[in-house]
C-alpha cells in the first residue's frame, strides 16, 4: 500500500471499532470526509459487504462525492480486527479516482495498535500524477495521521473531535500571531518561526507527528480486501 499511518489507542476494543465503523461517528474525526452513510439494503444483508457514499466539502468549491464498498471481520483466531475498503469517485475535481485500504486492529498490553495502509490512482493524467507526488499525496498522509491522532484523543482523553478542532484551530491562530508580531524586525521573525515550526502542540491538540507514517515491518493487504468488488 502506498499510505502508512499507525497509532496506538489505550481504550477496549469494541470501543475503537464503533467509532471507526459507524459512519455517523467515522465522519465526526477523520478530516478526509465531511460525509459518510452507508447505502440501504435488503433483510439481513447488514452482516456482509456494505456499500457506502461519500463526500468531501471544502468551501467555496463543490461537494466531491463517492461510492464504496467495506468489509469487516470481528473475530479472527489471533484476536485482532480487520476491515477492508474499495472505492472511487466519478467527479471531475476529485484528484482520487479509484483506491483501495485496510485497517488493521492489533490489542497489546499497552494499548490497541491501529494502522492503516491504502493506495489510490490520481486522475488527470500526467498532470494529476505530478501534482499527486508533490501535493496531494503529503496532504492525505498528512491527514490520515492528523485524523488518528484525533482519534486517539477522543478515545482516551474523552475529548470530542469537534473540541480537539477548535484547540487545533486556536493552537494555529496563536503561532499565526506570533509570527505576525515579530514581523517588523527579521532576528524575532526567525525565532518566532522556527518557535511555530518546532514547538510542539499542546496534548489536547492533534498532531500528525505522533503517528508512525512508515511500516515497522512488511506490511501486507488482508485476504479480505480481494474479496471485495469494486464500487
Amino acid at each position: 500500500m502506498g499510505l502508512y499511518v499507525e497509532t496506538r489507542v489505550r481504550v477496549d476494543l469494541d470501543t475503537l471499532w464503533e467509532r471507526t465503523q459507524d459512519p455517523a461517528e467515522h465522519q465526526r474525526w477523520d478530516l478526509r470526509f465531511t460525509e459518510i452513510a452507508y447505502l440501504p439494503v435488503g433483510p439481513g444483508v447488514e452482516d456482509g459487504p456494505r456499500r457506502f457514499r461519500y463526500a468531501v466539502r471544502v468551501p467555496p468549491f463543490p461537494a466531491v462525492a463517492g461510492t464504496g464498498v467495506s468489509a469487516g471481520e470481528r473475530h479472527r483466531a489471533g484476536g485482532d480486527r480487520v476491515s477492508a475498503l474499495r472505492f472511487a469517485s466519478p467527479h471531475p475535481l476529485s484528484p482520487l479516482a479509484e483506491g483501495s485500504g485496510y485497517w488493521r486492529y492489533v490489542p497489546g498490553e499497552d494499548g490497541i495498535r491501529f494502522l492503516t495502509g491504502y493506495d489510490y490512482r490520481p486522475r488527470w493524467g500526467r498532470f494529476g500524477r505530478v501534482a499527486d507526488r508533490l501535493v496531494v499525496r503529503p496532504l492525505m498522509g498528512w491527514a490520515t495521521a492528523w485524523s488518528f491522532d484525533r482519534l486517539r484523543l477522543w478515545c482516551e482523553h474523552g475529548l470530542t473531535p469537534e473540541r480537539a478542532r477548535a484547540h487545533w484551530l486556536l493552537e494555529l491562530a496563536v503561532r499565526a500571531l506570533l509570527v505576525a508580531l515579530c514581523a517588523p524586525h527579521p532576528v524575532a521573525l526567525a525565532v518566532a518561526c522556527a518557535a511555530a515550526l518546532l514547538v510542539p502542540p499542546s496534548p489536547r491538540t492533534p498532531a500528525a507527528r505522533r503517528c508512525r507514517r512508515t511500516p515497522p515491518d512488511r506490511s501486507r493487504a488482508p485476504r479480505l480486501l480481494a474479496t471485495l468488488e469494486r464500487p
